[in-house]
């Protein structure tokens, strides 16, 4: 065979050998929410929580026993199946024993995020996104790329607030998603955005719910004037906090005055138009010359190899499935809408969680 022929056949080979990882891969995409389905049975089933609760590696018969108390028995079988998927995923680890003995499993560091009881827990998320009422709308993206409108109204028939509003059970599982989330990124705001808020004598979060931003805020620099602003119906509901007052009213018509303002996943949920709005209160809230707005939101990175990178990108799908047009945004159209709302000046300050913090000056 000569060098020509050599260099076709290893040509073939390559191309046959890149088309069928391509199969593999279309598989792998094809199915990818079992893992999805798995993850939310393990939680559901508290999986994560019995073996916790044994301060140890325990054993599948231990783990079954404590579903449901054990009665009725669980389906062992079943049970083994989604372990078996759930330790490939490196959710649990399984040691066998030398001795012949039951395989045990124990916890690793993704399962740690799924302990109910946890501080920081991400449990009621993975509840809420997986659950039937959430995944419809994504089964609408084409009929919205065909059509254009909101793909939660087409799956539900009215928008997500309007749902919520009629829908106790769905309100109770998107409120719980939302909260532990807002802890998760709390916390890492407050370590990663330390030097920021030192110089700062009143803050006001806009749309900050009943408070748990800012009341963790105002607790970690007490001598921090704290605003929590949101619809009056919202900041009715909210707890009393030290250090806290809370404003009802509306982005759209005016802002209480404060040496910074903080919005947290607020401006993702507006299309351009809107953001401008909201920011230009912003800018007639704070002082012209020290002034400034914490926007914590993504920061899509088509390039980005970072732990969080690519759920950008999903969070945006999310976006088109959930919100009524809102979007996330790359640095340029962070830049375009932040210049358009008056915030010439700004910069990206990366924390240890899914979204990053921008820090816009109005001059």
């Amino acid at each position: 065979m000569n060098s020509l022929e050599k260099g076709k056949e290893m040509e073939t080979r390559e191309l046959a050998e890149a088309t069928l990882q391509g199969q593999a891969e279309i598989w792998q995409y094809m199915f990818g929410f079992a893992d999805s389905m798995a993850l939310k049975s393990a939680v559901e089933l508290r999986i994560a929580d019995i073996i916790h609760s044994h301060s140890g590696a325990i054993t599948l018969s231990q783990i079954a026993s404590s579903i449901n108390g054990g009665s009725p028995s669980p389906d062992i079988t079943c049970l083994v199946r989604i372990m078996r998927l759930l330790v490939r995923r490196k959710f649990f680890t399984i040691l066998h024993p030398s001795d012949g003995g039951e395989p045990l499993y124990d916890l690793t560091h993704l399962s740690k995020w799924l302990l109910h009881d946890s501080e920081l827990t991400l449990a009621p998320m993975i509840l809420m996104e997986n659950h039937p009422w959430l995944m419809a709308p994504w089964h609408c993206f084409s009929q919205c790329v065909k059509e254009g409108g909101i793909a939660f109204k087409k799956a539900h028939g009215r928008e997500i607030w309007d749902f919520a509003s009629g829908n106790p059970e769905f309100n109770m599982l998107f409120n719980d998603g939302m909260a532990c989330t807002s802890k998760v990124v709390t916390r890492a705001i407050l370590l990663g955005y330390k030097e920021g808020f030192s110089c700062i004598g009143s803050l006001v979060d806009v749309g900050g719910g009943i408070g748990g931003l800012i009341s963790e805020i105002v607790k970690a620099y007490p001598h921090i004037k704290g605003v929590n602003f949101d619809l009056p119906h919202v900041v009715s509901t909210a707890p009393p906090y030290n250090g806290v007052c809370h404003i009802g009213g509306d982005m759209f018509a005016a802002i209480p005055n404060a040496d910074a303002v903080t919005m947290k996943w607020i401006l993702h949920d507006w299309g351009d138009e809107d953001c401008i709005k909201i920011l230009r209160n912003c800018k007639k809230a704070i002082p012209r010359e020290n002034g400034k707005v914490i926007i914590i939101e993504f920061v899509l990175k088509p390039d980005g190899s970072g732990p969080f990178d690519d759920m950008g990108f999903i969070f945006d799908l999310l976006m088109i499935a959930h919100s009524s047009g809102g979007k996330e945004r790359t640095e340029l159209e962070w830049k375009k809408v932040l210049e358009e709302g008056g915030f010439s000046r700004y910069k990206i300050i990366n924390i240890p969680a899914l979204p990053s913090i921008i820090e816009a000056y109005p001059v």
